[in-house]
């Protein structure tokens, strides 16, 4: 995902191509062609062995294989132990192992599997048996590793979040284009953090935002600058989050969202206005609009959660207020209060 700094300049992660790569480790060379023959008119698949069982260990620490495949019976070492010594490594605790044996015994098919191997074979398999459990194996630890790489990158993004927005930091709940969490997200915090406030009898405080004439802005620019123009609002956004439990979020389209707990009328007012002149201060030309910048309008409402309010009560005050805003000239902050008045 999008790194962004405080010059707003869009950093992109280079993002790890992985391959499927297996690593044989059998004392039998004959072994060893034999599974490179099946393997060689596949492309994808990078093919490496080692004879030697005393130099597994290293080998796979240096090439970081997507599988092994393990004899059980080598020489100096028993390859129950050696599964073992993989298992207490950091940097190889999860790839996978198939067993490869020459025995369809139960109890070393059991025992491998208490050891920590993922699958047993016998050697030699079917070409393509072999294959499929190569593919389906190598395939599960290629999604852990992008799904780690993705949240390294994802915290590296939202340092100012610490450690409750950690929780935050899941795929399924991160806006695609923004970094920034999602409807889902939202919705989700939204509703945790109301119960929390009625629990503690502590202020919750909702801001919609929306970006004033972004389809003209769009339509001007074309959709590739209109994406970076919801990236650099998305930033700035997350830059004034105050506390670890605040959430800013893409409700949808142009339209963003901040969930700010415990967090009075005053205080949210105060960051809905840092946002919009933050925003205003980038001067991003937008030729559409009257001020001939890309500017902000938001809403804000602030409730202290009871069992006589409920959530969408919050959520339309704060729609109302974004919607006045909006109706009163755009690029400003209004509380629902002021509206309700």
């Amino acid at each position: 995902m999008p790194e962004f700094s405080s010059s707003f300049t869009l950093h992109e992660p280079a993002l790890t191509e992985f391959k499927v790569s297996v690593l044989l480790v059998d004392d039998q060379l004959i072994i060893a062609e034999a599974i490179r023959r099946m393997l060689s008119d596949q492309q994808d698949i990078e093919f490496h062995y080692v004879t030697d069982a005393t130099q597994a260990l290293d080998t796979a620490l240096r090439l970081q294989p997507t599988v092994i495949l393990q004899d059980l019976v080598l020489p100096g070492i028993d390859g129950f132990a050696l599964i073992q010594l993989y298992r207490e490594n950091a940097a190889l605790a999860h790839v996978p192992v198939i067993v490869l044996s020459a025995k369809d015994d139960p109890k070393l098919k059991a025992h491998s599997f208490a050891v920590g191997a993922n699958d047993y074979v016998v050697k030699l398999p079917d070409r393509l048996e072999l294959l499929a459990r190569i593919r389906y194996h190598s395939n599960a630890h290629i999604s852990r590793l992008q799904r780690d790489q993705a949240f390294r990158f994802l915290r590296e993004s939202q340092k100012n979040l610490a450690d409750a927005n950690i929780e935050l930091q899941k795929l399924a709940a991160l806006d695609g284009l923004t970094g920034i969490a999602n409807r889902r997200r939202f919705d989700e915090t939204l509703q945790f953090e109301w119960q929390r406030g009625q629990r503690d009898k502590t202020p919750l405080s909702l801001l919609f935002c929306d970006i004033d004439h972004f389809k003209s802005y769009n339509d001007h620019f074309g959709h590739l600058a209109g994406d970076l123009c919801l990236k650099k609002v998305a930033a700035v956004l997350t830059e004034h989050l105050k506390r670890p439990a605040d959430l800013a979020a893409r409700y949808g389209g142009e339209e963003f969202a901040l969930i700010l707990p415990e967090t009075e009328a005053a205080g949210a007012l105060l960051i809905a206005e840092a946002c919009r002149r933050h925003l205003e201060g980038l001067q991003i030309e937008n030729p559409a609009a009257s001020t001939g910048i890309v500017t902000i309008s938001i809403g804000v409402a602030t409730i202290v959660p009871s069992p006589d309010s409920t959530v969408e009560q919050l959520i339309n005050r704060a729609d109302q207020a974004l919607y006045a805003a909006k109706r009163g000239g755009r690029n400003s902050v209004l509380s629902a209060a002021d509206v309700e008045d």
